[in-house]
């Protein structure tokens, strides 16, 4: 359930974020939390219990790298429960986002998301990332994607490997969502990959430290 002051916590958040929502997307993002909680009780999407916390757990964590996606064809790796692929589809409608989610179960759950909050520049994938678009034609090719974002999905090199190909050639990147500077991944990317930077990033209310970690295919 709601608290009084979850869409308050929001609203700060987002302001904190330096993030403008219209009311409708806010609203919406808080029915998503509820739909998580919801299917939480049977699936066991996330270990995080509880709107309040995963307002500051999953959902101002994702929204945290808004500002640092660039393009309009986001892929999300190992969705799980649409994090960070939903908040981001809410927050740009114009962005056109793809989950990519192996799991079944979570994968019914993503659809029902997409269905109940009606985004539709949302798509998903029950598929192994690594089977998707691989050998890809020119066509498909042209359809990779801008941006191809994970968190907690794997460690930097497994990730590179398993989805460095949806990338756009030239100006796709990978970004890693990371919780502690990754010192020790880094130095063990694959030569096709660069590491352009590292972003530290500060969400509202999380006391933990949370990267981006942003790599370039080549």
């Amino acid at each position: 359930m709601l608290s009084a002051n979850t869409e308050n916590n929001l609203a700060a958040g987002l302001a904190e974020l330096r993030l403008s929502l219209p009311a409708d997307v806010q609203v919406k993002l808080l029915q998503y939390l509820q739909l998580i909680e919801k299917w939480n009780r049977v699936h066991n999407l996330t270990a995080v219990r509880g709107i309040d916390a995963m307002l500051k757990q999953h959902l101002l964590d994702s929204l945290a790298v808004l500002p640092h996606i660039v393009g309009a064809r986001i892929a999300d790796v190992g969705s799980g429960a649409g994090l960070p692929g939903i908040p981001l589809a809410l927050a740009r409608p114009d962005w056109q986002v793809t989950l990519i989610e192996s799991n079944h179960k979570k994968a019914a759950f993503l659809r029902q998301a997409k269905t109940e909050l009606r985004l539709e520049n949302l798509d998903v994938l029950c598929e192994r990332v690594e089977n998707f678009m691989r050998g890809a034609s020119p066509e498909t090719a042209a359809q990779k994607f801008d941006t191809v974002i994970s968190r907690a999905f794997s460690d930097l090199a497994e990730f590179v490997n398993l989805a460095g190909h949806l990338c756009a050639k030239s100006s796709g990147r990978l970004l890693a969502m990371k919780g502690v500077y990754p010192h020790e991944e880094a130095r063990h990317l694959p030569p096709n990959c660069k590491l352009e930077r590292v972003i530290t990033l500060a969400v509202p209310g999380l006391d933990a430290s949370r990267h981006l970690v942003v790599m370039e295919i080549h």
